[in-house]
C-alpha cells in the first residue's frame, strides 16, 4: 500500500493512504543506511505482525533540511512587514535556499497595516524581474488570503519565515481551524516565541500544506561558481557577458551589472555579491 508521510512523532510516522491514516514504524534497514523518513515522504507501507511498517521510501523531487520536509514544490516565505522589521539578508536566504532546492518561492508580507505604500512598493522592486509572485496581507484580520488559498491547488506547499512573522496564524486562517498554538511577540527580545510543536502536512482545499516550526535563519552550502544560476532575474542575460563563465562580479563588460538599478534590482545584486565572497571563503576554507 503507497502513501504520503503527513506527521512523525517519536519514531511513529502517520501515513495517509486510500485506506486512511495508518500508525507506522520505519524499517530497521533505513537506520542502518543512514536514511531517515521525511514528512512529505511517498512510502510503501507494509503489514506485518509487529504493525504497520514503512518498507520503501520513493525518490524525492525536492528536499528541505530545515524544516525536515520533502517534496514541497513551493513555499510561502512569510515575513512581517514590521514589528519584527524586516531582515533583507534573511528574505533573501530563504529565497535563495528554495531555489537551491528546487522549490518555487512565493513571498508573502505579513502585517501590511503597519507598512506604507511606499514601502510595499520597495519590495516589489526589491524583486523586480523574478517573476516571484508577491502577496501583502492581514493575517489576523483574514485580509488578501484568497489568491493564497487559490495557489495551493496542486501543491506541497510549506510555510517558511522567522519567528514573529505571523506562519501559524496564516496556516490557522488558511485552514479555517486551530491547528497549532500561535505566540504573542515577546516585547523585550521583539522576536517570535517558538511555538510551533511539529512539522505536518494537513489538507486545505484539497491540497497539502505543512506547518514548519519558527526559526530564524536558513543553512545552505553551495558552489560559488552555481550561485548565478539561482537568481532569475539574471536568466534573461545569460551569454551576453563578455567573458564567458562570467561571474558577475569584477569582470569588465558584464552585461548583468549593466541591468543593475533597471531590471536588475540594486540590493538583490548586491546580496549576491556578499554571497558569493562568502562562499568563496568558505571554500577556500575546506581547501
Amino acid at each position: 500500500m503507497e502513501g504520503i508521510i503527513i506527521k512523525g512523532i517519536g519514531g511513529f510516522y502517520y501515513v495517509r493512504t486510500d485506506a486512511g491514516v495508518l500508525e507506522c514504524k520505519a524499517r530497521g534497514i533505513f537506520r542502518k543506511n543512514k536514511e531517515t523518513p521525511m514528512v512529505g515522504d511517498y512510502v510503501t507501507v507494509v503489514a506485518t505482525p509487529e504493525g504497520n511498517t514503512v518498507d520503501k521510501i520513493h525518490q524525492r523531487k525536492t528536499e528541505l533540511v530545515r524544516p525536515f520536509v520533502a517534496n514541497v514544490s513551493q513555499a510561502y516565505v512569510v515575513f512581517a512587514m514590521h514589528n519584527p522589521d524586516i531582515n533583507h539578508d534573511l528574505l533573501h536566504k530563504f529565497v535563495l535556499s528554495l531555489e537551491a532546492s528546487g522549490i518555487t518561492p512565493v513571498l508573502v508580507f505579513n502585517k501590511t497595516d503597519l507598512a506604507t505604500e511606499e514601502e510595499r512598493e520597495a519590495l516589489v522592486e526589491e524583486f523586480v524581474g523574478t517573476s516571484y509572485r508577491i502577496y501583502f496581507i492581514e493575517a489576523k484580520e483574514k485580509k488578501g488570503l484568497e489568491p493564497l488559498l487559490e495557489q495551493l491547488s496542486g501543491e506541497i506547499t510549506v510555510l517558511c519565515g522567522p519567528s514573529g512573522a505571523g506562519k501559524s496564524t496564516l496556516l490557522n486562517k488558511l485552514s479555517g481551524v486551530e491547528q497549532m498554538e500561535t505566540g504573542a511577540i515577546s516585547v523585550k527580545l521583539n522576536r517570535g516565541k517558538h511555538t510551533t510543536r511539529h512539522s505536518e502536512l494537513i489538507e486545505v482545499h484539497g491540497a497539502l500544506l505543512v506547518d514548519t516550526p519558527g526559526f530564524s535563519n536558513m543553512d545552505f552550502s553551495l558552489d560559488p561558481l552555481e550561485l548565478k544560476n539561482l537568481f532569475p532575474e539574471f536568466a534573461p542575460y545569460a551569454g551576453e557577458c563578455r567573458f564567458l563563465g562570467c561571474n558577475h562580479d569584477k569582470e569588465p563588460d558584464c552585461r548583468i551589472k549593466s541591468e543593475v538599478g533597471k531590471s536588475i534590482s540594486p540590493m538583490r545584486y548586491e546580496f549576491y555579491v556578499k554571497t558569493y565572497h562568502e562562499l568563496l571563503e568558505e571554500k577556500k576554507r575546506k581547501w
